[in-house]
């Protein structure tokens, strides 16, 4: 208690949101403005600050007033100062009445409108005045958010990279890409076929250098094989499935594509096994940080609907 009371003498809320905004809007004046307040009373609470920490916080450049290291590091903890008081009051809202918030969650295109969707679809029957924001994108936009307290979680493929020491990852369930073809496409029908047999047929396949593209590479050279010439290749694996529905085309795709996308009538996964494309997809959240009630019970939610896949892999 001691150290929070030497704390309080030294650090304001308030000069610490001047600070910020000051940083965000690269001028006193433009964060005055953004405070309606004056530039002066920015200015004196920028000194006082300085003077209560005895470092230089902000320098003036030709691009505008930016941080110095001392005022980078005030500025990282500050967000989470912040985000924990928006947490405090989101919980109290929650406590107050349990059917309401929001959550802030982030996905690739194909988690997002399938296993995502799923998980909201049931949350939303449950809790009909919980408001789900769906961030759609690549993951190192979705981990750039997270890290900034913009979003509350993400769910994705976990891979190697994600493994930092700042989050914390939950396996939902295993999933493993599989060579799938149209169910009117003559390979369809074959109780035996394997990789070799394919390769002169048209494909569509992700770019080589995205997480799925290294994957394919990987299930063909483990069979002894070069990956066969894309007649297509696209980022989209939502494209790449539609476009194997349509008859001729072959890809690799997630197997919760399958389950989720409602594309089981259009298409069929081929009886080829990729074992070294097996992984898992989960839930990926900063440690140390207290989610809100409305986001634990989405992660509830993302469990229940993981579960049959997770039992049928397990």
């Amino acid at each position: 208690m001691v150290e929070i009371e030497r704390i309080e003498r030294r650090l304001k809320l308030h000069d610490l949101r001047v600070l910020m905004s000051v940083v965000e809007q690269g001028s006193m004046a433009k964060a005055a403005e953004r405070l309606a307040t004056s530039q002066p009373a920015i200015s004196r609470a920028i000194a006082e600050l300085e003077y209560s920490l005895g470092v230089r916080l902000l320098d003036r450049t030709s691009r505008g007033v930016v941080p110095t290291p001392y005022g980078r590091a005030l500025i990282k903890r500050g967000v989470a100062v912040f985000d924990e008081l928006r947490l405090g009051v989101k919980d109290l809202e929650f406590l107050a009445d349990p059917a309401a918030g929001q959550v802030r969650i982030a996905a690739p295109v194909a988690l997002g409108a399938g296993f995502v969707a799923a998980v909201i679809d049931r949350m939303a029957r449950r809790y009909p005045r919980v408001v789900c924001h769906l961030m759609v994108g690549d993951s190192p936009v979705a981990f750039r958010a997270l890290e900034e307290r913009d979003l509350d979680l993400v769910i994705t493929r976990i891979v190697p990279l994600i493994g930092e020491d700042h989050l914390h990852a939950e396996v939902l369930f295993a999933d493993s890409q599989l060579v799938v073809a149209a169910t009117e496409n003559p390979w369809s029908r074959r109780r035996k076929v394997g990789l070799a047999d394919l390769v002169n047929e048209p494909w569509t396949l992700p770019p080589l250098d995205s997480v799925f593209g290294s994957l394919a590479v990987d299930a063909f050279r483990a069979a002894g094989l070069e990956l066969p010439r894309a007649t297509v290749v696209t980022s989209s694996g939502v494209a790449r499935i539609a476009l194997v529905a349509n008859g001729q085309f072959l890809t690799i795709a997630p197997e919760f594509a399958l389950k989720f996308l409602g594309w089981n009538t259009a298409i069929k996964a081929l009886p080829i096994d990729l074992p070294t494309t097996r992984g898992s997809v989960g839930v990926i959240t900063l440690k140390n940080r207290t989610l809100a009630p409305v986001a634990q019970i989405f992660i509830d939610f993302a469990r229940e609907v993981a579960k049959p896949m997770a039992k049928r892999k397990s």
